[in-house]
């Protein structure tokens, strides 16, 4: 799947859409912040950079966000550290 994705300074978090249902199914949007890239997958990227670790990290961003919206189609899907159990990319 490829990324598609922003940076918003004003929060710190990167917006990007994943698609539970394969390319031609429905666009989902969610979000991560630096913080929890840096805490969950040890990314050391800040600012406008973070775009390059959510890349380097999509296939277990996307699956942490895709188990969100299964869990919860009508919610927000913002991404938190307990998103990704005990994973440690150190």
């Amino acid at each position: 799947m490829d990324f598609e994705g922003i940076y918003c300074f004003d929060t710190a978090t990167v917006r990007f859409a994943v698609y539970p249902d394969g390319p031609d199914g429905a666009r989902v949007l969610a979000q991560i912040s630096q913080d929890v890239l840096h805490d969950a997958l040890g990314a050391q990227e800040i600012g406008e950079h973070t775009l390059h670790a959510c890349k380097r990290h999509f296939d277990v961003i996307s699956a942490a966000a895709v188990a969100r919206f299964r869990a919860d189609p009508h919610g927000p899907i913002v991404l938190a550290c307990g998103d990704f159990g005990q994973l440690n990319r150190w």
